[in-house]
């Protein structure tokens, strides 16, 4: 079939196009039009592709990815009456969200490159959403550290915890002074900054009956965009467990949360507000 005036860059076109008033995933032969601007959509499914539709002319939406089977995968965890949904603003701004889940949170799936801008505007605009992040593209770079406990504790928020490093300084990271001995230490030595030092590995019991998933790591050269996003961001490295980007209260500190990925799902599915996910 002629391939000009259609999307065949490198990556995967849409995964549902309308046909016969119905959206559809695409079959081989298939004609059918874009959901939201109504242009010609061809279905694509040859042997070494995953199929899918090309869009005519550039997508509608300057927002939209070409898929991964990373992405189609996500995708396929949802309702087909959850994918590819289109989101109107009070203003007439039409874009097409990867999943608009069951309750009414929109979940972005991100494999490429982002810049600020770009993910500010998308934030804006959907609102109630969170960021799902390919994170094998820079796993390598990523490190996951130590265990952190419980900050609800009352004895946790005594803890001043030292930031990972790559090699770790002292020879171990999960070192940490406490506030409280931090405070006596300058009313006996005003002008003293040396402080008792402790390490995790000496209570190690204790912290980890008071783990509920948060952990210290290492990111080279992070990607500045997702740290400043202001909906929460999930790393999917491929595993079980995803890792939600947060700030740990006790001391402010870069910290992720492991997230088990089918719960994740699951409350997707139950609740309406972003920020009771997995809390």
């Amino acid at each position: 079939m002629d391939r000009i005036g259609l999307d065949v860059r490198t990556g995967i076109g849409m995964q549902l196009a309308v046909v016969n008033g119905d959206r559809v995933e695409a079959t081989p032969g298939q004609v059918g039009q874009c959901p939201d601007c109504g242009r010609k959509a061809v279905a694509k499914c040859g042997p070494k592709v995953m199929h899918h539709w090309a869009h005519a002319g550039r997508n509608c939406d300057p927002w939209w990815e070409n898929e991964t089977q990373w992405h189609r995968d996500w995708k396929n965890l949802f309702p087909q009456e959850c994918r590819e949904i289109s989101h109107t603003a009070s203003e007439g701004e039409i874009h097409r969200a990867d999943i608009k889940a069951p309750g009414g949170i929109y979940v972005e799936v991100q494999h490429s490159a982002m810049s600020q801008a770009e993910r500010q505007s998308r934030e804006a605009f959907y609102d109630n959403m969170i960021w799902i992040v390919d994170g094998l593209p820079f796993a390598k770079r990523f490190h996951l550290d130590h265990i952190l406990p419980d900050p609800r504790l009352e004895w946790v928020q005594d803890l001043k915890w030292f930031p990972v490093t790559q090699p770790p300084r002292y020879g171990a990271n999960g070192l940490y002074h406490r506030f409280s001995l931090i405070a006596k230490d300058k009313e006996e030595w005003p002008e003293g900054n040396m402080h008792e030092l402790f390490s995790m590995h000496h209570r190690r019991q204790e912290f980890e009956e008071a783990y509920i998933g948060h952990h210290q790591y290492f990111w080279l050269r992070a990607h500045s965009t997702w740290l400043e996003a202001t909906r929460s961001v999930y790393l999917d490295f491929g595993s079980h467990h995803l890792m939600r980007l947060e700030r740990y209260p006790v001391g402010d500190l870069p910290c992720v949360r492991l997230v088990n990925k089918l719960e994740l799902v699951s409350q997707l599915h139950a609740k309406s507000i972003a920020n009771d996910l997995c809390i």
